[in-house]
């Protein structure tokens, strides 16, 4: 049972039996503006009370709005049967499958998993998952590292800043050249890559569609990139992958993204799942772990982890990352996603979010003072230019029931005026004409 001393003696009995003299001296090594501002605890709470709180407190959130936000977190809807397998006991209360000989049923759902990314991205093999895209990211960059020997990443601007943002911080202590390469009319700017692409170059991160919804082909740019040895690194939108040019299409030697629109809910902002594919070249080079298909004894099919290249498995200095986990049950829900929608229900999904999209731009396009930017072709999610700054509008649109998308202002110097909005097969066509006229009502009320 905790305890907690109410009484200056009990307080400063427990601190003597602990060699103390004070709570200062407890607390001596957290900063001051860190430290317990009191120990003035209210009394405890019932089971019920406590729950009728904490529902009372969710109350406050704004729930029930008709999004428009996306921004690498997606409002797709899941079909019940994947909550419904998921919940299964043996999924739902399994642990990491050390040993093989009573983890065969997850064991195989990894491996299905690695499959489905593999077929998805048009690479050789990927890993048993990782925590978000942000996370795979920057594994990603650490991978190309380790193959070239080199130190300097050339990032396109149209990357995710929030993975960036993950990026720089898991890489701070290190000598890394990050080199930012702006965009021009929504696109990665060749002239300016090619001027920085050099033999010291290790990859340059790509990001396809773009933070501002843009389609692009990388083609050209990863040729480029492999005539130095240096690598390239795409990182992409799964549903998108349903009518776009693939990764492995395209050349590229890691792709990374973010696993949520593969059948996890947005809850409030996870937990999520990180996805990693390459070439089979660069097996040996990858962070975390595979699981492998081989046979037993009787040469029955069995499954097996492979490839555990972390500290915990091999010496230390050989590790390729000290990822601890994987997200298992997240990537079950993502390959049972996939196998439900198959290859041709995939491209089905992808071309509804692409078509609302385009019918929310044209509606968009007919407010005053309103110019939906055009300068590349888009996904789901497109750009906005507004008459206003684009925060002005967010309180009152919520107001009226809507989240009506980004700020772009939050992340981009200049771009306060613009407002990223995503479109996804959620969103019906009633939906989309009360946004549009809902904001020309905020906009010019």
């Amino acid at each position: 049972m905790n305890y907690i001393p109410h009484t200056p003696q009990e307080t400063k009995e427990m601190l003597n039996s602990i060699g103390l003299n004070s709570i200062d001296q407890l607390f001596k090594d957290i900063p001051a503006g860190y430290r317990p501002k009191s120990f003035n605890l209210p009394e405890g709470r019932s089971e019920f009370e406590v729950y009728d709180y904490l529902k009372r407190m969710a109350n406050k959130n704004a729930i029930g709005l008709v999004n428009f936000l996306g921004c690498g977190f997606y409002d797709h809807n899941i079909p019940a049967v994947v909550s419904h397998l998921v919940g299964r006991a043996e999924f739902y209360t399994s642990y990491t499958p050390y040993q093989p000989e009573c983890s065969q049923g997850t064991l195989q759902a990894i491996y299905e998993y690695q499959s489905g990314i593999s077929l998805l991205t048009g690479m050789d093999v990927a890993n048993a998952s990782l925590y978000d895209g942000g996370t795979a990211l920057y594994e990603a960059a650490m991978m190309a590292l380790r193959i070239t020997n080199r130190n300097k990443i050339l990032i396109s601007g149209g990357v995710n800043p929030i993975y960036r943002k993950i990026m720089y911080t898991y890489t701070s202590n290190l000598a890394i050249d990050f080199v930012e390469i702006p965009l021009e009319h929504g696109q990665s700017t060749r002239e300016e890559i090619f001027r920085h692409l050099d033999d010291k170059t290790a990859a340059i991160i790509l990001q396809n569609p773009n933070f501002f919804g843009a389609i692009d082909d990388h083609s050209d740019i990863i040729e480029a990139v492999h005539r130095l040895g240096a690598l390239a690194i795409e990182s992409v939108y799964p549903i998108s992958l349903g009518i776009l040019k693939t990764p492995g299409e395209m050349g590229a030697d890691i792709v990374t993204g973010e696993g949520q629109s593969l059948g996890l809910p947005l809850s409030f902002g996870g937990s999520y799942l990180g996805f990693l594919a390459t070439r089979q070249e660069y097996v040996r080079k990858m962070p975390g772990r595979i699981v492998g298909q081989t046979v037993d004894r009787q040469g029955r099919k069995a499954f097996v982890l492979t490839l555990q290249a972390r500290e915990q498995h091999i010496r230390r200095e050989k590790a390729t990352s000290n990822i601890c986990s994987n997200e298992s049950l997240c990537a079950l829900r993502a390959i049972i996603y996939l196998s439900i929608l198959g290859k041709q229900g995939l491209k089905d999904l992808a071309r509804l979010n692409f078509d609302k999209a385009e019918f929310a731009k044209s509606r968009i396009d007919q407010i005053k003072g309103v110019e939906v930017k055009r300068s590349s072709p888009t996904f789901n999610e497109f750009t906005v230019c507004l008459p206003k700054d684009a925060r002005e509008i967010i309180a009152p649109m919520i107001e009226r029931g809507f989240s009506p998308g980004l700020s772009l202002g939050k992340y981009y110097k200049d771009m306060e005026n613009y407002l990223l909005v995503c479109v996804t097969e959620k969103r019906t066509k009633e939906e989309i004409v009360r946004y549009a006229e809902n904001l020309e009502v905020v906009l010019w009320s």
